[in-house]
């Protein structure tokens, strides 16, 4: 089940079409009203959210989602495409940001790759470098003993800047494992991501290093 909070309701009613017709249950409200109601009777398994709505902006209910520790990808559906409002969404927990106009198909290629990483084995795997843990099955990460909460994205970035130590990754080559590489992202979307990352990481962020020109890693100690 996704659930699509979109006040314009051409654009909603579209997207529920298309992901109907790709075998998708979804529901779409116009009121964050509506969408908390359904909330307490029913959890989705993904959320596509608008930031401008009427009653309650979309920062405003991710915040809420995140803080009531709520297990649920979003999506964030937006007209506003500066790199303040991508930060912004993604501090607040998101897991991707889709900005309009935007093609359907492309969309639900996004909804697939974000449920892909939520659905991933739980087979135990642990990862470590410096002070920081990643339990790959619990989607956990720690720096010392302090937990750090991270989007889908931020934690697939760590765990494979983690997973390659001692080998640079380029910006191509982590949006191809992170984003399977769509059309309509940039290489920012990778600086952008590994900045908060970092800043999530606090005292570590220095764990992530830049190799000027080319992408990231994570050396060997």
């Amino acid at each position: 089940m996704i659930y699509i909070l979109e006040d314009d309701d051409n654009i909603r009613k579209l997207i529920v079409y298309t992901l109907r017709s790709q075998n998708f249950s979804c529901e779409g409200f116009a009121l964050p009203s509506e969408f908390w109601k359904k909330m307490e009777a029913e959890e989705p398994k993904l959320i596509l959210l608008d930031i401008m709505l009427p009653e309650e902006d979309g920062f405003s209910i991710l915040k809420k989602i995140r803080a009531e520790k709520r297990p649920v990808p979003v999506i964030m559906l937006t007209a506003k495409d500066t790199e303040f409002d991508v930060v912004a969404g993604l501090d607040a927990g998101a897991d991707d940001y889709v900005t309009k106009p935007f093609g359907m198909m492309s969309l639900v290629s996004r909804i697939k790759a974000v449920l892909r990483r939520y659905e991933k084995s739980s087979e135990p795997k642990i990862l470590k470098a410096a002070s920081v843990t990643i339990d790959i099955s619990k989607h956990t990460v720690f720096v010392g003993d302090r937990q750090v909460f991270l989007t889908v994205k931020e934690f697939d970035l760590l765990a494979i800047l983690i997973s390659n130590r001692g080998h640079v990754q380029s910006r191509e080559q982590l949006l191809n494992s992170v984003w399977n590489i769509d059309a309509d992202i940039e290489s920012r979307t990778v600086d952008v991501h590994i900045r908060t990352l970092r800043q999530k990481l606090g005292e570590t962020e220095n764990i992530i290093q830049t190799v000027r020109g080319v992408g990231y890693v994570i050396n060997n100690e």
